[in-house]
């Protein structure tokens, strides 16, 4: 318990030095805190397609359907694969001009059961809303330039459900940000506590007398 007397006189008398800075910055990310800042996840959207080789394209056999949605599914495999790729971004520039910044664009795609997912992110939801658009018709109009085996015939993409911007959730980390800023402010009120009690030669307990070599016959009490 002595090593821990030391520690207990800084926090007595250098409380108010502790605890000023996380005060502080707790009042500035009070708005943080209650969730009412503007801090944004920015916005996000995403569409359901089906796809499939024009009928034409197709050679005729006799038998039923399968090959036919096997061939869907395998051009829905195809264009996930084209839209996570450099030359979709690129006809979505080319499509969209200098009007919108795709340098903070998100584009994720996948499928199942032969059905294809877009999910798309970016800062602003006015812009998304445009790029998402563009986005399908590129999917529907431009396909053929990538797949040679659709025989230079855009395969038919149907969207299966239209696109809704909303807002997205601030990342986890900012929501922890503010919690992060008090707790690196009570540590730099810790060590400016402990820098002005080095600083400070004054004398205020015996033992603190004795370790000096003097000895202490009396103490004068308060009151």
């Amino acid at each position: 318990m002595t090593e821990l007397l030391p520690i207990w006189r800084i926090l007595l008398r250098r409380w108010w030095v502790i605890l000023l800075p996380p005060l502080v910055i707790g009042a500035l990310s009070l708005p943080q805190l209650l969730g009412r800042s503007n801090a944004s996840g920015g916005f996000v959207t995403s569409f359901k397609y089906s796809a499939a080789q024009d009928s034409s394209n197709i050679a005729q056999r006799d038998g039923d359907f399968q090959d036919i949605w096997l061939a869907s599914e395998f051009v829905v495999n195809a264009f996930t694969e084209w839209i996570r790729s450099s030359s979709f971004r690129q006809e979505l520039a080319f499509a969209l001009g200098d009007s919108v910044d795709l340098s903070t664009l998100g584009i994720a795609s996948d499928n199942a059961r032969s059905v294809g997912v877009v999910q798309m992110s970016h800062p602003d939801g006015a812009q998304l809303e445009t790029i998402v658009n563009t986005a399908i018709t590129v999917l529907q109009t431009k396909n053929a330039l990538y797949f040679p085996h659709l025989g230079e015939t855009n395969a038919p993409v149907t969207v299966l459900d239209a696109p809704v911007v909303t807002p997205a959730p601030p990342p986890l980390l900012n929501r922890f940000e503010p919690l992060f800023r008090i707790g690196l402010a009570l540590m730099a009120g810790l060590f400016f506590a402990v820098f002005l009690e080095v600083l400070d030669s004054s004398i205020r307990y015996p033992d603190e007398v004795e370790r000096t070599g003097i000895t202490v016959l009396a103490k004068i009490p308060k009151s």
